[in-house]
């Protein structure tokens, strides 16, 4: 078979993915070898990587290494990831600080235990996420935009109070995070979200707690390792004022800074290319069949998503942090403990 021929360069793609599915699938911290890394992605990227992420071959390699090594020494750190796409959402989001990316990774893996209602069992094959994401509530987008960034599309009205609870909600927009994570081309070009509100009922509202809405705004902002670049809100009704001013009130300047709202989706047009939005709202690809090709997606990684559970960080159930566990808490205990694990 001939290397440049078609048939060898799929082989080679598939035998690729494999290999990337094995070493997402293996959760030992100190493995006796790691998976190779190789730039692949298109010379945009590349430049948006040196650029605003200070990314060079050099760097990211070192950074590989030590945050390994950092790993494979932590005590607490039972299980975990560490290949080179799930380390990399750390670093590109902090910017290849290895302090700030370690202690994101801490909050990361101890959110995961401390919130399980929230981030374990993100299986598609469970009926109700799968139904939620039937109903058109939030999915991705097939087309990236101009910069690269991939568009989160979610209409709010489609979600069923009347049969589903806001952990559901949470684990869904978990499984569609999760599932997007380890793109490289969103790890470095980032994430924008839309969301159309034009049918959210009070019943929305109702689901929530301000404790649960504290504690997901300290976790989105300072655990998830997701750069979120813009994130619009579309016919917003005046009920919902309160609860937006609230929202705002707990997110950092940076966050706050990237939240827009717009009165109507034609002010949205001025900010969003609308032919990557579905067909109903301008594009040219039906909502059912963006929301199709992004259920082969979730089903092609379950595999993946599903093992996220056992990766394991040792926390104290005794501790203060745990039955009051926001992102403060977290910060005074187990991760305050261990911010200066040194690396040789």
């Amino acid at each position: 078979m001939y290397k440049n021929s078609f048939p060898f360069k799929l082989m080679q793609l598939i035998n690729l993915e494999r290999l990337m599915l094995a070493a997402a699938l293996n959760m030992n911290k100190a493995p006796e070898s790691y998976d190779s890394y190789a730039f692949n992605l298109p010379d945009k990227f590349k430049l948006v990587a040196q650029d605003e992420l200070r990314e060079e071959d050099d760097i990211r390699e070192n950074a590989l290494k030590q945050v390994r090594e950092w790993i494979a020494k932590h005590p607490l750190i039972k299980k975990c990831r560490t290949d080179a796409p799930f380390l990399l959402r750390f670093l590109r989001t902090k910017k290849f600080s290895i302090p700030a990316a370690t202690e994101m990774l801490e909050k990361y893996l101890s959110i995961r235990q401390i919130y399980p209602n929230w981030f374990h069992k993100l299986d598609i094959n469970d009926a109700d996420l799968e139904a939620i994401i039937d109903s058109g509530y939030l999915f991705a987008l097939p087309e990236r935009d101009e910069r690269g960034r991939k568009i989160v599309f979610s209409s709010a009205g489609k979600f069923d109070t009347n049969r589903f609870t806001a952990a559901q909600l949470i684990r869904i927009h978990s499984i569609v995070v999760e599932a997007l994570l380890d793109e490289e081309e969103s790890q470095i070009a980032g994430y924008v979200h839309v969301i159309d509100d034009s049918e959210l009922s009070m019943g929305f509202l109702g689901i929530w707690s301000f404790a649960d809405i504290k504690n997901l705004a300290h976790c989105v902002q300072n655990s998830l390792p997701m750069r979120q670049k813009e994130n619009h809100f579309v016919s917003l009704p005046p009920f919902a004022n309160k609860l937006s001013e609230f929202i705002l009130s707990v997110l950092s300047d940076k966050l706050k800074n990237r939240v827009f709202v717009h009165k109507n989706m034609d002010e949205l047009k001025t900010k969003i290319n609308p032919k990557l939005l579905p067909k109903e709202y301008g594009g040219t690809v039906p909502m059912a069949d963006c929301i199709a090709q992004f259920k082969e997606l979730l089903k092609s990684k379950r595999d993946q998503l599903v093992a996220l559970d056992e990766m394991q960080i040792e926390i104290n159930k005794n501790s203060p942090y745990w039955a009051d566990s926001t992102d403060a808490d977290i910060a005074a205990g187990v991760i305050g403990s261990f911010r200066k694990l040194e690396v040789d």
